[in-house]
C-alpha cells in the first residue's frame, strides 16, 4: 500500500473574507451562500460537508501553483468559522465518497502525468493504482460534475 496525506486549507486565509459584504465579494469574484441540503458543499477547510443553514463562501482558489502549463485554480467552499480537518493518512475524507471524481496526477514539477474519471467509491483503489508509478507525487481530487476542487492527495515517503 501507497503512503498518502491529505490536509485541510488553513482557515486564516479565509477567515477575513467572511467579514465583506457581498457587494465586496462579487467584486473580487465570490459568492456567500448558505448550505440547503446535506450534500453539495464540500468545505475545503475542514474537508467535510457542511450542514444545511450554514453559510459558506464559494470562491476561486488557486491549487496547482507551477510553472507549467498545468497551472490551475477552481472553485472551492469554505464553511464560516471552519476548524481544519485533522490530517488524513492512507484514508480519504468522507466528501469524496459520494461524488463522481476527476483524479489527476502530478509529479514534483506540477506536469501531469495520469488522469483518472470515477465514482467516489472507487477512489482508494485509484488513488493506489497512480501512486504505483513512482513519478506521482501529488494527487489532485475535483468534483467531476461542477469542477470543485476537493483536495490533494500528497504521497508520503516509504518508511524505512
Amino acid at each position: 500500500m501507497h503512503a498518502y496525506r491529505i490536509d485541510g486549507l488553513a482557515p486564516h486565509a479565509f477567515a477575513p473574507l467572511f467579514a465583506l459584504d457581498d457587494d465586496a465579494l462579487r467584486a473580487h469574484g465570490m459568492r456567500r451562500v448558505v448550505a440547503d441540503s446535506p450534500t453539495g458543499y464540500p468545505c475545503r477547510v475542514s474537508l467535510a460537508e457542511a450542514a444545511p443553514g450554514e453559510r459558506l463562501l464559494l470562491l476561486t482558489f488557486e491549487h496547482h501553483d507551477c510553472d507549467g502549463p498545468y497551472r490551475a485554480s477552481g472553485p472551492i467552499f469554505v464553511r464560516e468559522g471552519a476548524a481544519r480537518a485533522p490530517t488524513l493518512r492512507n484514508r480519504l475524507p468522507s466528501i469524496l465518497a459520494t461524488r463522481h471524481l476527476s483524479l489527476r496526477a502530478y509529479d514534483g514539477d506540477g506536469w501531469m502525468l495520469q488522469a483518472r474519471a470515477l465514482e467516489g467509491r472507487d477512489a482508494e483503489a485509484a488513488v493506489q493504482e497512480l501512486f504505483e508509478d513512482p513519478r506521482v507525487a501529488r494527487i489532485h481530487a475535483h468534483n467531476a460534475r461542477y469542477g470543485c476542487f476537493l483536495c490533494t492527495i500528497a504521497r508520503e515517503p516509504a518508511q524505512a
